[in-house]
């Protein structure tokens, strides 16, 4: 649910960015609007339970992890070349720091799902599917 809200939030801030201001930090509101898209995609991956599913919101969060670096490393080494703040910027602090917890959080929680899942006899994903996704 976190992550469907931070979908909606990060995603409406850049569409409104991106909308009447867009020449003014072109980088800072694509960010955002990447960001945005991660945040929705990892909404819908991390509540399937197939191991596909698992593998995809997995590597959505080491990227969204790596974004949430960089970008908070760039925001305070070179200021000028994020002259808006994005979602990322400076480590999340305009979100309360939440964009740099959320990913650590999720890969803490797939890993903690994917072991009781694997601990059952087939899994969860192949009875319900009648097949194991590997």
């Amino acid at each position: 649910m976190v992550y469907a809200i931070f979908a909606l939030s990060a995603g409406a801030r850049a569409a409104v960015q991106i909308a009447t201001k867009f020449e003014h930090a072109p980088v800072a509101y694509i960010l955002s609007a990447v960001a945005a898209c991660i945040y929705l995609l990892n909404a819908i991956f991390l509540g399937r339970e197939s191991a596909s599913s698992w593998r995809i919101a997995r590597a959505l969060c080491l990227v969204e992890l790596a974004g949430v670096v960089t970008v908070g490393i760039a925001s305070l080494v070179v200021p000028q070349e994020l002259p808006d703040a994005t979602v990322w910027s400076r480590f999340g602090i305009g979100y309360a720091f939440v964009p740099l917890v959320l990913p650590v959080l999720g890969l803490a929680w797939l890993g903690r799902t994917r072991a009781a899942v694997e601990k059952e006899p087939g899994g969860r994903a192949a009875r319900a599917t009648g097949r194991s996704d590997g």
